[in-house]
This record gives C-alpha cells, sequence and structure tokens, in this order.
C-alpha cells in the first residue's frame, strides 16, 4: 500500500467519529490503564479503537479460564500475561499504536500518562494509585463495579478532586466483596464505554460527570 493510501485508510477509520472525538487532541495524549482485567481490557480495546496513539498497560496477572467467561480473553490467551495479549490484540486493531507493556503491580516510580483510567478492584489500591498519581495526570477515571451496578468518578479539576477523594475509604469500611466476586461481559463493557465517554467529553471540553452510577437490574441512573 503506498503512503497516499495508508493517509486514506487512517482517514477512513476515524471518519465517523471525527464529531465526537476530535483527534488533534486525542493524539498529543498518553493513556495508561492500571487493571487489565474486565473492565481495563475493554478500556484498553477502546482505546486502541478510538485511536490513543500510546496506550500503557500495568498488572501483574496472567489469564485464567474465568477470564474467558468474564473479562473478554480467548481461550488460546490462557496462561500468557493479560499486558501481553492485549497488546497483541492492540496491534491487531492498528499497528501504528504505541503499546508499553508493564508485568508487574503499579509502583509510585512508574510515569504515567495524562491520562490514568484506574481499573483495580479494591480501595486500598485505588487509593495508594491515586495519591501517587493524581498530581501527575490532566484526566483520572476509575470504575467501580459489583454484579449488575456500575460506578463511574472522573477527575480533571479542582472540584472533582476533592469529590472523588472524599470516595476513597479504608478497605474495612468497604462493601464485603470485590470487583471481580460477581461480574459479567456485559456489565464490564458497559462500564468501559462510559469510563471511554467521561474521556472524550475532556478532549472536547466538556463538563466531565464526576460521580455517575447504573444500576442495570432497577434501570436507575444517577449523575452528580
Amino acid at each position: 500500500m503506498t503512503n497516499t493510501n495508508t493517509t486514506t485508510a487512517k482517514k477512513d477509520r476515524f471518519d465517523r467519529q471525527e464529531k465526537l472525538v476530535p483527534m488533534d487532541k486525542l493524539q498529543t495524549v498518553r493513556c495508561t490503564v492500571i487493571g487489565v482485567g474486565a473492565v481495563g481490557r475493554q478500556v484498553s480495546l477502546q482505546l486502541a479503537s478510538l485511536g490513543a496513539p500510546y496506550i500503557q498497560l500495568i498488572d501483574f496477572d496472567d489469564v485464567e479460564i474465568s477470564n474467558v467467561t468474564t473479562q473478554g480473553y480467548l481461550f488460546s490467551e490462557i496462561g500468557q500475561s493479560k499486558v501481553s495479549a492485549i497488546q497483541q490484540m492492540i496491534s491487531a486493531i492498528d499497528s501504528a499504536i504505541q503499546v508499553d507493556p508493564v508485568q508487574d503491580r503499579f509502583r509510585a516510580r512508574l510515569d504515567v500518562g495524562q491520562a490514568v483510567f484506574c481499573c483495580v478492584d479494591s480501595i486500598s489500591a485505588r487509593e495508594a494509585i491515586w495519591r501517587s498519581t493524581n498530581h501527575r495526570c490532566s484526566f483520572w477515571c476509575d470504575s467501580r463495579m459489583l454484579g449488575e451496578v456500575i460506578r463511574v468518578l472522573a477527575v480533571d479539576d479542582v472540584d472533582s478532586h476533592s469529590k472523588y477523594a472524599a470516595t476513597l475509604f479504608s478497605q474495612a469500611e468497604a462493601q464485603q466483596g470485590v470487583c471481580t466476586a460477581r461480574s459479567t461481559i456485559y456489565a464490564a463493557s458497559i462500564a468501559a464505554g462510559m469510563m471511554i465517554h467521561q474521556f472524550t467529553r475532556w478532549l472536547r471540553g466538556i463538563p466531565i460527570d464526576s460521580d455517575t452510577t447504573l444500576n442495570l437490574l432497577a434501570g436507575e441512573w444517577a449523575v452528580s
């Protein structure tokens, strides 16, 4: 394929989203996804499809058989590191995307992108990551999911910063169980879409929703 044809193909790829996602802004943003389980895997792949040029993946875990059902991994990926499996999937979506896979727990010394997506499954981990990264990123998004109840929190200014900090309570106060205790691929996909939606609002300069809760079973949606 010639350079001209490659350019045309790239333009066509983003043609239908160009009025919703400002590519000039997106191309300047480095994205970090911390935790690539049920929600984090979906966030990573949606970022890739969106056209994010740089995606850092941080997770210490390997793919297990239960991850095929609840997280969307493939049978052929069982035993492989999750960050490696997603790196290959992202390359299949767009080989031009720079992927930085970090097979480890999050460490405070790690550099992170301007946009951080926190997809871990414990309050104590969220609090530690937030404490380390909040002053280093411009956009932060955190998802909390238990069964069919999804909560997405986003931060991009001083006001939303203080609101988010107030949601970080001790692990002893947290509801018993973790995000992975009861989960489905459809709830994870919806949670990821909600996170990416807040990200695109930030890219467009539209005020973000700092706290959104969706109860799928009850059909209830709350935004603040």
